[in-house]
């Protein structure tokens, strides 16, 4: 791991999720850019303190150099968003798997640099969006494929929290301080940080592609240097029309991430605080309620479920299910086979879609709300484009 030191919450996040599943062992870092920080944190986490390093070039090199069967699997990047892309290559080049937290760069160039250096080295690359791991949001993947839905025409998707409706960003609270500054953070602040993820979102579920978009942003918090809440008016080109809403000033209000898709035949709500429900609704028959862990469902792998119905699962095993297929992939590079047909992860190609959308919302923001058309890897006729 890079990054993650004891006091940070995704790092710790992240160890709770890789462990679930007994499939991933923690045996080295660089966990902060203090080498005392990174040495307590070893300390604290009981690894060999030969393996906990003062920073990720040391690591990345050191652990090269061990015996294949000793050395390090992938690295998981847990730091700001910064220099997730410089850790990335630094890892990805020294020949190992990446899990990144997201999104996925500081920038798009960055990310564009990135992807070019994923297929080239072939090592697998995981992103995560780790809202795409709940049983239920699979469940509308699969029936939306079906066609349960018909033709889509509308989406609603929003993020609402409350956490920064206060300018604690200034008061030297550790979390605000780096979300809201944009030496590392990015050009983005509360749509980069929560509203990538209701992006995904709808993308993992519907398929949908962005053609254009008008984003207002604002900075409600007086002195704050990125906006704290965001409104998006989105056109997708199969048709369909979006909503997208992000907030980090909406008092009161903790994770509310919700999602509502409607199409010809009906539509599907999902809800983040009560993710073991999938509401679905239909124009000539009663509103039904699915619920993880029941036959009746489509997308109902036992891989992705690890409790029986009526028992609650949550964030964590989100996250861990993110780590599980992330597993599945690099057990098979290592093997040598082929990536299994099923495996479902957010790939290095789904950050790079993020980054095109916050740049296109930044520049639209920046002219007053204009429509702004998305632009997309063909724009750049690259070759490393796989759609």
């Amino acid at each position: 791991m890079v990054g993650g030191s004891l006091d940070a919450f995704i790092g710790n996040v992240h160890r709770m999720a890789m462990r679930l599943d007994g499939q991933v062992e923690l045996v080295a870092g660089a966990f902060s850019s203090s080498s005392e920080k990174s040495r307590l944190t070893g300390e604290g986490l009981f690894l060999d303190p030969r393996r906990v390093y003062a920073d990720y070039h040391t690591m990345a090199a050191a652990e090269a150099k061990l015996p294949a069967e000793e050395r390090i699997d992938f690295v998981s990047v847990v730091t700001p968003n910064r220099i997730h892309a410089a850790v990335a290559t630094t890892f990805l080049e020294a020949g190992f798997h990446v899990v990144c937290d997201k999104p996925l760069a500081f920038d798009l160039q960055e990310a564009l640099a990135l992807q070019r250096i994923v297929h080239q080295t072939g090592r697998v690359f995981t992103l995560t969006h780790n809202y795409t791991g709940y049983p239920m949001v699979k469940e509308a993947r699969a029936r939306i494929r079906q066609g349960e839905l018909g033709d889509l025409r509308k989406v609603v998707v929003e993020y609402p929290q409350g956490w920064l409706s206060l300018p604690i960003d200034a008061q030297g609270q550790k979390q605000a301080a780096w979300r809201t500054d944009p030496q590392q953070a990015g050009a983005a602040g509360c749509l980069g940080d929560i509203g990538t993820h209701a992006e995904n979102l709808v993308h993992y579920i519907t398929g949908l592609q962005i053609e254009e978009l008008c984003a207002e942003f604002t900075t409600f918090v007086q002195g704050r240097r990125l906006e704290d809440d965001a409104n998006l008016l989105i056109r997708y080109r199969e048709g369909a029309k979006g909503v997208l809403y992000s907030s980090q000033v909406s008092a009161g209000e903790e994770n509310a991430l919700t999602v509502r898709i409607y199409g010809t035949k009906g539509s599907l709500e999902w809800k983040q605080e009560e993710p073991n429900e999938l509401v679905m609704k239909f124009l000539d028959a009663p509103r039904a309620i699915l619920r993880p862990g029941n036959g009746y469902l489509k997308a109902s792998e036992g891989r992705f479920t690890r409790v029986p119905a009526g028992h609650p699962g949550g964030f964590v095993e989100a996250f861990a299910n993110v780590y599980l297929e992330a597993v599945r992939a690099i057990n098979a590079k290592i093997h040598g086979e082929a990536l299994p047909d099923d495996c479902d992860f957010p790939t290095i190609d789904d950050g790079v879609r993020s980054m095109f959308f916050l740049e296109a919302a930044v520049c639209s923001a920046s002219a007053g709300g204009s429509w702004t058309r998305l632009k997309s890897l063909g724009d750049l006729d690259s070759p490393h484009y796989h759609g």
